[in-house]
């Protein structure tokens, strides 16, 4: 499935969609992979996801601290699907062998973890194949391609 967002207030439409429609795995992390050049809007997709669970911390990218968990609030409604947001930005690692000082793997065995990870194709070999994957592609009219898949 691919979406085309004009701005931003598309791309806020389009999180709500996906949050609301996102299916939870119940034996493990829930894990969307976000790929796409520098400035293709997976960071804006991470952070408008965060707005609809009600996250009241400013999400910033993680490119140089690699990892940020944010807790959904626990009287909020998500509280039965998810209880934590961790964005991961794999842009400055070389291989999956880097997410291990995240405590990737212990991250991945939680089902009340929703994991985004940015720049999946750093660390390919460690991406699960059940990944709900997303790419984002720049149009000449500066919009955005959403491509779900």
């Amino acid at each position: 499935m691919e979406i085309n967002v004009k701005n931003l207030e598309e791309l806020r439409g389009e999180a709500a969609r996906f949050i609301n429609e996102l299916v939870k795995k119940e034996d493990s992390a829930t894990l969307v992979t976000l790929s796409g050049e520098l400035g293709a809007g997976k960071t804006a997709f991470v952070k408008m996801i965060a707005e609809n669970l009600s996250i009241k911390d400013m999400v910033t990218s993680p490119t140089f601290v690699l990892e940020k968990i944010y807790s959904l609030d626990q009287l909020g409604s998500w509280t039965s699907k998810f209880k934590r947001l961790i964005h991961i930005d794999a842009y400055r690692l070389e291989s999956g062998s880097g997410l291990a000082a995240l405590g990737f793997d212990e991250i991945l065995k939680d089902a009340g973890n929703l994991v985004l990870l940015e720049w999946p194709e750093k660390v390919a070999e460690a991406i699960p194949e059940t990944a709900v994957k997303i790419s984002f592609t720049v149009c000449e009219d500066d919009s955005r391609i959403i491509s779900y898949g």
